[in-house]
């Protein structure tokens, strides 16, 4: 394989690639208002030379190139938070701005520009003749991932029957390899109550006061430590192969965490007892924890004990409709997935970029010195369409995208022309290494 010819040929393109994302930037798509990005990727897709571009019935856009027996994705959510206060920018976030090395805009780093990177990086094995009877590259716009992460490709797989032999998510990764990331899930603690005058609260059952109590349990979960003398356990023993059958790859994507993101409750007027109260939680989880042992370790936490009946412990369920009305419930459940270093797609992966770049992460003025200090191949800290590829359906899922990971739902968020340069010629690269 030519890497110096496949290099050439990416940064041909960077112009290219330029304006295919700040056109994208101009156009509004938070999650279940696409659309428009849908369409402009099906314009660049056609225009490039792709063999099949389809939009299925949930609104993502599936682009084929090639028509050989192995079918490798490329995966890049193409909606975006919301911009957050004004006030906080320094340009305008749809309009973005461009430099010599830069382009700014929301959803610049999260995440559109691995869009663009998979579209060219597609072109360029279509362009050097990198494609061969051996495999098929598909490349997936989808979306609704910032409202739930892998409800997408969950529709993909098992409603469009699409099932590649491995992914590359194209989220930002600061020019590493990413094997992994912990997963989350949405929790709901319900309490109930008994509502009576507020003069003489005696009369009542005051559903905050027994919520108090369990959100300081919930706390000392997330922050005790595991010693045989601690009552409740903290979370950090899941690191300890005492606990966890998992020890070594929950020590390498970190220990899970749990916080409470949400509080309501009900009462008939101020000058009353509460008659119930709910919270939301926020769950991190790591390798070695399901939804099932979450949900059973809040259940099993002394203050949830001590009010019995009157508490409920549940998961929460999604099920906005996309942009084309679809509604597809799943549970707000998004495992834990981790693929193993030694694996065939993370050595094809680090054989592709390091046969273009070399043993070390790399970057420009700004960034290099902070990514040379990082391993190259690494974790996510945040959560990914993995969850579902790989966490729900065992899909083998690897990470290498343009931009970097703090930029992720921030103000001023901007990538590097030189990151989409380098994402596209490792994409051409892959598939030659992983099916030689």
């Amino acid at each position: 394989m030519d890497y110096a010819k496949i290099n050439e040929a990416a940064m041909g393109y960077k112009d290219d690639m330029t304006k295919f994302l700040r056109d994208l930037v101009r156009i509004p798509g938070e999650s279940c208002g696409e659309k428009g990005h849908i369409m402009r990727i099906k314009e660049e897709m056609e225009k490039v030379g792709f063999d099949k571009v389809q939009i299925d019935p949930m609104g993502n856009i599936l682009g084929y190139m090639g028509t050989g027996k192995t079918l490798i994705g490329f995966d890049a959510h193409i909606d975006t938070v919301g911009i957050g206060n004004i006030k906080n920018w320094e340009f305008d976030p749809y309009e973005g701005f461009e430099s010599d090395e830069e382009i700014g805009g929301r959803g610049t780093s999260d995440q559109m520009g691995g869009i663009v990177s998979a579209v060219y990086g597609a072109k360029i094995m279509k362009d050097l003749g990198l494609l061969n009877d051996k495999y098929q590259v598909l490349v997936t716009g989808t979306v609704q991932e910032e409202d739930c992460d892998g409800l997408c490709w969950q529709y993909i797989i098992h409603e469009d029957g699409v099932r590649p032999e491995f992914v590359v998510s194209t989220e930002p990764t600061d020019g590493g390899i990413y094997r992994g990331q912990r997963g989350r899930m949405e929790i709901r603690v319900d309490v109930k109550g008994v509502s009576c005058h507020g003069s003489a609260p005696e009369r009542g059952d005051n559903a905050i006061y027994k919520m108090a109590d369990i959100l300081q349990d919930i706390r000392a979960l997330n922050e005790n430590d595991a010693a045989d003398t601690t009552e409740i356990k903290g979370l950090v023993k899941m690191l300890d192969e005492k606990y966890n059958p998992e020890w070594e790859e929950a020590r390498f994507l970190g220990r899970g965490t749990v916080t409470t993101s949400e509080i309501f409750f009900t009462s008939p007027s101020r000058c009353a007892v509460a008659d119930s109260c709910s919270v939301s939680l926020d769950r991190r989880m790591t390798a070695g924890e399901t939804w099932e042992s979450c949900l059973d370790e809040i259940r099993a936490l002394p203050a949830v004990q001590k009010y019995g009946d009157d508490v409920t412990v549940s998961m929460y369920e999604y099920n906005r409709p996309s942009y084309t009305d679809l509604v597809y419930p799943i549970e707000c459940y998004f495992p834990t997935w981790v693929i193993p270093k030694d694996h065939k797609v993370t050595q094809a992966l680090e054989e592709a970029y390091k046969g273009l770049y070399g043993e070390e992460r790399l970057g420009n003025a700004e960034t290099e010195g902070m990514r040379k200090a990082r391993p190259l191949t690494d974790k996510w800290t945040f959560s990914t369409n993995g969850v579902t590829i790989m966490g729900r359906n065992s899909i083998p899922c690897i990470g290498f995208g343009p931009g970097a990971e703090a930029q992720a739902h921030a103000p001023n968020e901007k990538t590097w022309k030189i990151d989409l340069v380098r994402c596209a010629a490792v994409y051409a690269a892959l598939p030659t290494a992983y099916c030689k």
